[in-house]
């Protein structure tokens, strides 16, 4: 008999969530089939069997495990064994999205993690509905066990419940909508002086982003550092590519040149490039650029690796490429890991300036606003130039108030002359 645990599937997970199991508890497995879904702090997840016998499921869906905590056993000879027989743990997983990157090791388990397209949904068996909820094999409705404790302390039927979990699985806010009773018909419970209140679960990634940004701003001690950019010849550099760009070429936007420079000046500032852990520097061989994109409520961070190695149409090809992913959901655990700095620009949206919150495991994160055409003095005459402001979060564990500005007063150079990015 084999184990299936909970593997990790990104550098950054810390626990999984399963979404779907797609063969039912007790169907016969075969070397190759599809298991679970299971969602990370970064993407959703499909698993294949490399063992055969039949599935014990005994994590139910919806339930949140730890990295190597058992989810199921595969018995042997098609008959099911002991949950808690000897066993090693072996799975493959292959990425709901396209393009996954290279396999990984599962470090708890020791199983081969092998990321594959899948553009469908979860298909096989499973829990068929029944009424108002799912139920399970021998007409168990199905009900997270904090959800069946609150059901049995109210006197609440859970037959009679709706659930509103996967597959119609019952959950706490459903025990609680029966126990109150809908306020208007739809739900929402009524609070004295707010009106309807309508309470919405956060996804599995808003949930790890709260709780990281939470712990970032908890534990790094921040402080920021700011500057106005004269981006006025990136911005003709910028004109130069558009009129020389030859068919569907990428032309580098001002924010492609951003993440150059941050890049190239990565290079000659190793504590940027780096982190504090447990009374240590780690200082990173590569350059991996994050560039902050908004997408469904959330805040994803693909990586562009190696950015200082890249030259400018390169990064542009790169970054379309990833912010595209991001936006149709089919970015991949490979592609949203490894980053070692940060640039998130809110720009686009009219910001002047803001404060960015520096992911975990690295030094800083650098705030880009809009660039707008705003007088200036120069030489004694007013003119105009265009001009962008800046932020630079530190983590004042690792990088000082000194190096920290000469760190961005290198980026500014390579923007206010971008013909030193080349």
């Amino acid at each position: 008999m084999g184990e299936i645990v909970m593997p990790r599937l990104t550098d950054s997970m810390e626990e999984g969530t399963i979404v779907a199991w797609l063969k039912a508890n007790g169907d016969p497995v075969s070397v190759g089939d599809e298991l679970v879904e299971i969602e990370t702090d970064k993407a959703s997840m499909v698993y294949e069997s490399d063992l055969a016998g039949e599935l014990n499921i005994e994590v139910e869906e919806g339930e949140t495990r730890p990295i190597g905590e058992k989810i199921a056993t595969i018995g042997d000879g098609g008959t099911a064994e002991s949950a808690n027989g000897p066993g090693a743990a072996a799975a493959t997983v292959a990425g709901n999205q396209a393009g996954a990157g290279p396999a990984v090791e599962d470090p708890a388990s020791g199983a081969g993690l092998v990321p594959e397209s899948r553009s469908q949904g979860p298909a096989g068996p499973g829990p068929a509905k029944s009424g108002p909820t799912a139920s399970e094999g021998g007409g168990r409705v199905k009900a997270s066990p904090l959800a069946r404790r609150m059901a049995s302390d109210r006197g609440i039927e859970l037959g009679a419940v709706s659930g509103s979990g996967p597959n119609g699985r019952i959950v706490k806010a459903d025990v609680e909508r029966a126990a109150t009773g809908p306020a208007d018909g739809s739900g929402p419970s009524a609070e004295a002086g707010k009106g309807s209140v309508e309470t919405v679960e956060l996804t599995r990634l808003q949930k790890t982003v709260s709780r990281r940004m939470a712990e970032s701003m908890a534990t790094a001690p921040h402080f920021y550092l700011r500057a106005e950019i004269d981006m006025s010849r990136a911005v003709e550099v910028r004109t130069g590519f558009k009129e020389t760009a030859v068919g569907d070429e990428p032309v580098p936007s001002l924010n492609d040149m951003v993440v150059k420079a941050v890049a190239t000046a990565l290079t000659h500032h190793p504590r940027a490039n780096a982190a504090y852990r447990d009374g240590r520097f780690e200082l990173y061989s590569r350059i991996n650029v994050g560039i902050a994109v908004a997408a469904d409520d959330a805040l994803v961070v693909p990586t562009i690796g190696d950015a200082d190695r890249k030259d400018l149409r390169q990064i542009a090809s790169e970054s379309r490429r990833l912010a595209e992913r991001v936006r149709t959901g089919e970015i991949t655990p490979p592609e949203l890991s490894g980053g070692t700095f940060t640039v998130s620009n809110l720009g686009m949206f009219g910001i002047r300036s803001f404060d960015a919150v520096i992911n975990s495991g690295q030094a800083g994160i650098l705030a880009v606003g809009e660039i707008a055409e705003r007088p200036v003095v120069r030489e004694g005459r007013l003119t105009a130039a265009h001009l962008m402001e800046v932020s630079l979060a530190c983590d004042h564990r690792i990088l000082y108030g000194a190096e920290g500005a000469e760190f961005l007063g290198e980026i500014r150079r390579y923007l206010e002359e971008p013909g030193l990015l080349a």
